[in-house]
């Protein structure tokens, strides 16, 4: 529905992934698998994380927050593309869409920190390890979690008040299967140079803040592990160290490819492709890549299975 020059935009159209009818189907099935998959495994990691006394320590209790925060990402972005494949509603409103981008800012900032948060946690682990448990406590995982979301939610307000200040007048179709910053600032016939700017400052912030932190942390994590004289007790400690590179590695390579290379390098179905990544498949890939590399969980997950079948 596309509104007159001098009337305001009450709703947007999502045109969703594809336009093709004969794909709808087919991906709404591969969708609805992945989301519920990401619901089991992360839902499921928690169970076993919440349930077994060897994995409550402070690295297992922020892997935990990780896996609600990422069943919290994921929930706010699949299920209105669920929708939009069986084409019950390919419509959002203004406040139902800002409400969502909003949800979906404050996730995915709150992950970069926390990603960072985890690496910290590593650090202490492998190169003060005398005095990690002293230092890492309980409380000190509360206000990590605690200031990743306040981290997150201050950069979502300062974004989703930035668009309440833009005018939309006569086009509405979203190019997109969700209600991200990009493809709304495009509709917009205000002046966007403010929000840029925003996005450009506290994108750039937050990223390499982020990044520094992981960086600096595994650059003192190699120089000790290197240290080490044992082959064996070098792999070890890389080992638990790896899941959660590979998860840093793969959000981050996604956000920075999707926000922060130019515009003209990449499509609009480029664009549609990678933010699949970064909002469907990478919640999914994380407790997938630590339940299969994390040699405690999988033995956890082996003991609850086992006593569940005993008590059945």
């Amino acid at each position: 529905m596309v509104q007159d020059n001098d009337t305001t935009v009450t709703s947007f159209i999502l045109t969703g992934l594809t336009d093709r009818q004969d794909l709808q189907l087919p991906l709404f099935a591969v969708f609805s698998f992945i989301y519920g998959l990401t619901l089991l495994s992360n839902l499921g990691m928690i169970l076993i994380i919440r349930f077994e006394p060897q994995l409550h320590t402070p690295m297992y209790f922020l892997l935990s927050s990780l896996s609600f925060l990422d069943v919290c990402y994921s929930s706010t972005i699949t299920p209105n593309m669920l929708l939009n494949f069986l084409m019950v509603s390919n419509g959002v409103s203004y406040s139902g869409c800002l409400t969502q981008y909003g949800f979906f800012a404050l996730f995915a900032t709150t992950e970069m920190f926390l990603l960072a948060a985890m690496a910290y946690d590593r650090y202490m682990a492998i190169c003060n390890p005398l005095l990690y448990t002293v230092i890492v406590t309980r409380k000190v995982c509360v206000l990590l979690i605690a200031g990743s979301y306040l981290g997150g939610a201050v950069n979502s307000l300062i974004h989703t008040l930035g668009l309440l200040r833009l005018s939309f007048c006569s086009l509405n179709v979203i190019d997109h299967f969700f209600c991200d910053l990009i493809p709304l600032l495009r509709l917009s016939c205000s002046d966007i140079h403010l929000n840029k700017t925003l996005v450009s400052v506290f994108g750039s912030v937050i990223e390499a803040t982020t990044l520094a932190i992981t960086v600096t942390s595994y650059f003192f994590i190699v120089i000790t592990v290197l240290r080490i004289r044992s082959a064996k007790g070098r792999q070890k400690t890389f080992s638990t160290c790896a899941s959660h590179f590979t998860s840093v590695f793969t959000f981050h390579g996604t956000i920075l490819l999707m926000y922060f290379c130019p515009s003209s390098s990449h499509s609009l179905g480029t664009e549609k492709i990678v933010s699949v990544f970064y909002t469907v498949v990478v919640p999914l890939l994380n407790p997938l890549i630590y339940s299969l590399r994390n040699h405690d969980v999988k033995c956890a997950a082996s003991k609850l299975l086992k006593r569940k079948v005993f008590m059945s």
